[in-house]
């Protein structure tokens, strides 16, 4: 892969998305990938709209997943995270779930 890809992850409030955030740029650099990856609050999403090609939901706001996916499907790829990584922080895991979900968008495409 070598587009840039500008990633949003959001939760709650922002604070825990920003560990997982910290740790998936750990594991892009390891892979030798360009991902840019910003975590916020819910309510910032539409501040990145334009800059972002995925949008990557904490898996504590499940309920809120499908109303953001009906919202943002056709501007972005919106992923939920899955819990076994996200508790772990496990940016690796996050990485490869997020490459494995945009592939599978742009096939959607």
């Amino acid at each position: 892969m070598n587009k840039n890809l500008n990633i949003l992850l959001v939760c709650g409030a922002g604070a825990s998305s920003s560990f997982m955030a910290a740790k998936m740029r750990m594991a892009a650099k390891e892979k030798r990938l360009t991902i840019n990856i910003r975590a916020r609050s819910e309510g910032e999403i539409g501040n990145y709209l334009g800059d972002i090609d995925a949008l990557m939901v904490g898996p504590h706001l499940e309920g809120d997943y499908e109303r953001l996916k009906k919202i943002y499907k056709d501007e972005i790829a919106v992923i939920l995270m899955e819990k076994d990584y996200y508790a772990k922080l496990d940016g690796k895991k996050a990485v490869e779930h997020l490459l494995r979900e945009l592939e599978e968008y742009s096939k959607e495409k």
